[in-house]
């Protein structure tokens, strides 16, 4: 087969870019309330660090919109921190999305925590870990939580089938992680088929690779780390807000500094350094300050408010 009745092919029945759009088309998609772009703050890993988000977006006057949290899993949380977690969202009219169980970063398996076992990706390890993914959920719905962080393909279709047949409530939510490594729109597109509301790309896409995402048939949110933990980069991309926004929108501005995913351990329980968590919080909430100022200095229309009717806030 010749690469033309190849790239005919990838036109005509799929719909997805031969190549990254170079050309940086803009995006057609927009929030509801029609804002271009929103702010999701990754890593809250107990209440106290939410506490101290919440209280310094209010000092701030920055809109959170989502709250990536409890990405070490819920598990760790007893069912009245849990109950108070949800509260807190509900009280600010946040959108908060956790991980129900530790996942292979962190289960009693060790493929995955030798050199080269990362490769194998964050999905589920066995149909126990299944089955403890679903019990969690069962208990953070009854805590009043009604958004989920999933790092697994075929969780997630199960997932999907519970909410669609009404088992769980038709209001939750599914994000899934970058853990997953989705980086193109073919990927995005089979996310956005099998029950995904949003989905994180790979982290260190270019703006042509997240362009062709949304010029692919993407049409779910895509979140686009802005900050990213040192183990995985460390980069930060703050120029980009406003031109991310105009090719990717709806998109969330992810923002996630810190030492890597493994130091989250840190934010759950340090008696060395308790306002660890809480302060990196803090530090979260000053680089989304950051992220809007230079989406205003752009001179570019870029749309973003504080519409939140479409969230899926707690509902303790």
């Amino acid at each position: 087969m010749s690469f033309e009745k190849w790239e005919k092919y990838l036109n005509e029945k799929t719909g997805f870019p031969v190549r990254d759009k170079y050309d940086l088309p803009s995006s057609d998609k927009r929030f509801e309330g029609g804002a271009h772009a929103r702010i999701e703050i990754s890593g809250i890993e107990n209440p106290a660090s939410l506490e101290a988000m919440v209280d310094e977006a209010e000092k701030r006057n920055i809109t959170v919109h989502r709250v990536i949290s409890l990405v070490k899993g819920a598990t760790l949380l007893d069912n009245q921190e849990l109950k108070y977690f949800a509260q807190i969202g509900a009280d600010n009219n946040l959108e908060l999305l956790v991980n129900p169980v530790v996942s292979r970063g962190w289960d009693n398996g060790r493929q995955f925590s030798t050199p080269e076992g990362y490769v194998s990706g964050m999905r589920l390890r066995g149909h126990d870990m299944l089955n403890n993914y679903l019990r969690e959920i069962e208990r953070c719905i009854e805590c009043g939580v009604r958004g989920f962080l999933v790092t697994d393909e075929g969780a997630l279709t199960i997932l999907n089938g519970l909410r669609e047949d009404g088992i769980i409530p038709k209001d939750v939510k599914f994000k899934v992680s970058v853990f997953a490594g989705h980086g193109t729109a073919a990927g995005g597109k089979l996310l956005q088929n099998l029950g995904a509301d949003s989905f994180n790309p790979l982290a260190d896409l270019t703006l042509p690779m997240l362009a062709s995402i949304r010029q692919g048939g993407v049409d779910v949110p895509l979140d686009v780390y802005m900050s990213l933990v040192e183990s995985m980069g460390g980069f930060q991309r703050y120029h980009e807000a406003a031109e991310i926004a105009r090719i990717a929108a709806p998109v969330y501005f992810k923002i996630e500094p810190g030492k890597s995913e493994a130091d989250l351990y840190n934010t759950y329980v340090d008696a060395q350094n308790p306002e660890y968590g809480p302060n990196l919080a803090r530090t979260r909430i000053k680089l989304a300050q950051i992220i809007l100022e230079w989406v205003e200095r752009s001179g570019q229309d870029i749309v973003m408010n504080d519409y939140k009717d479409d969230l899926s806030i707690p509902r303790p």
